[in-house]
This record gives structure tokens, sequence and C-alpha cells, in this order.
């Protein structure tokens, strides 16, 4: 998943990125809400961690102009406000949920997966796809009662394609979701990523079919 924080805090930040980096999410950070707004032009997100109080305005404003915007990414804030009436006008802004800092990072990390499966609309931590299953929280996959740990962005990838089987990713859509702005790697980083997969699913009724010109997709193997 790609997800962008919003923080000027640069000790805090620094931390929430090695954080959720360390799940194999990527993590673009942005200081103010000028360079976020560039990021949100520039890519797409799986989730946003927003501030309240930064250096160019109030982020409660971002957040309200997002949701106006018809943007549907879930946004958790990170706020420094305990007051229950500050809590509810957060969400009742449009966020998805909410953290006072400061925070444990078990907590950020559990809030993270909890939003991100109620945006896909499913109730745990597992999915399937041809009797593949694939559990994002131990990381790993199941296939015939064996179980295959992943690596965390062999898991992350492995995400995308369960999230949408037949649906053809371009390889610099995958790198979108995998990669951040600082990241300096070459779109040859996805085949080496597809190659493990394929490995790991061998035995199994699925595979990462290649659509020459065009992508991968996740499909039944023949």
């Amino acid at each position: 998943m790609r997800f962008l924080l919003v923080e000027d805090n640069f000790e805090l930040a620094k931390a929430v990125v090695e954080c959720l980096g360390l799940d194999g999410h990527a993590i673009d950070h942005a200081e103010d809400i000028a360079a976020a707004q560039a990021c949100i032009d520039a890519a797409s997100y799986d989730l946003i961690l927003l501030d309240i109080m930064l250096p160019d305005g109030d982020g409660r404003d971002f957040l309200a102009r997002h949701r106006r915007a018809k943007n549907r990414t879930p946004v958790i804030v990170l706020t420094a406000r305990s007051q229950v009436s500050d809590r509810v006008g957060l969400l009742d802004l449009g966020a998805d949920d909410y953290l006072t800092k400061p925070f444990d990072f078990s907590e950020l990390e559990a809030r993270v997966r909890a939003v991100l499966r109620r945006q896909g609309g499913v109730a745990n931590n597992s999915r399937s796809f041809k009797g593949v299953i694939l559990d994002s929280t131990l990381g790993a996959i199941m296939i015939n009662g064996e179980s295959h740990t992943l690596r965390n962005r062999e898991l992350r990838l492995l995400e995308v394609f369960f999230s949408a089987p037949e649906q053809i990713f371009s390889k610099s859509h995958l790198m979108d979701r995998l990669f951040s702005f600082s990241d300096d790697v070459s779109e040859n980083a996805i085949e080496v990523y597809i190659g493990r997969l394929r490995k790991k699913l061998e035995g199994s009724d699925a595979k990462i079919e290649t659509v020459r010109g065009l992508g991968y997709r996740l499909v039944a193997e023949a």
C-alpha cells in the first residue's frame, strides 16, 4: 500500500515512516498542506495520515476540502486534542479514524489495518482466490494446507492482485503501489517480485499472468 503522511514534526514523521515501512508500505512524507496537495496531485494513495496543526494551515480545512472534492481516500487524523468534541468534529468532517498524540506504534499499525479492511469491505485480514488464502496479518499464503511466508513487498504486491482478480495492473501502477517518491528503483524491480510470487504460487490453482504490453493479472491456472 502507498500512504501519505502529513506531519511537520520531523522526528515523529521519521518514526512513523520507519514503522509502516517495515510492514512493506510505501510512505510519502509532506511537511505541510501545500506539499501534501502536490503529492495528491501527482499520485494516488491508499491512506492519508494527517496532522492537524501544520505550518501553513489547519489540517481540518485540508480534510474538509479533501472530502468536498469527493476524494474517498481514507484519512486517519493524528491529533494532540483529547476532548470528545474535538474528536467528534474530526469524524464529522470526514476522518475515518483518529489517534491522540502521543500514541503507541502498535496501535497505529492496528488502526491502519482496520481502516484498510473497512475500505476494502472485508471483515478480517484474509482473502482467498482459487483455494489460495492470503493472510495479511501473518504475512503468508496458505496452499493445500501448507503455509508460505511472504516478504513485506511480496505481501503488498499480492494484496494488490487479490484485491481485483482478473484485473490487469500495469508495471507503472504496481510501482506506484509499492514505492514512494524517495525510493530509487526501476520497473525491473516489479519483474523480480513477480518472479518470486510465481514460485510461491506453484502447486496452486492461481497464477500471475503476463499480458504482453499491458501488465500482469491474477488468474486461475488453466
